[in-house]
């Protein structure tokens, strides 16, 4: 099965915010290292890929027929997306394990497992 892990930030620390710069040296390599050794897992793929934050997004919709912009995310959330990775794994119990492995998820955030539609 194929899952798409989405990195919800909430208040984890992310490299260049002043809650990041607050991190030890120690904790700061801690995290660098742990997303590091998620590229090495078998079936992970993406695990490089971090976003901007929110206030850097566009939103686009279109209305009868015009498209409009707005700076910003669509809606104001604490846990922003700031990340993903797809994992290939046997199971959902695999999938829970990785998930529970980001320092995301340990640091104030969250992880969403979706399963990926088969095409």
């Amino acid at each position: 099965m194929k899952y798409m892990l989405l990195i919800h930030q909430g208040t984890a620390p992310v490299p260049g915010t002043d809650e990041w710069e607050r991190l030890s040296d120690e904790e700061r390599q801690e995290v660098y290292d742990d997303y590091q050794a998620l590229a090495g897992i078998p079936g992970v793929t993406r695990a490089d890929v971090r976003m901007e934050p929110p206030a850097t997004a566009t939103t686009v919709r279109v209305e009868d027929g015009r498209t409009l912009t707005t700076d910003g995310p669509f809606v104001t959330i604490k846990e922003a997306l700031g990340g993903f990775l797809y994992y290939e794994a046997d199971d959902l119990d695999a999938a829970i394990e990785l998930a529970a492995r980001i320092p995301a998820a340990r640091m104030g955030g969250a992880i969403e497992i979706r399963p990926l539609a088969e095409s």
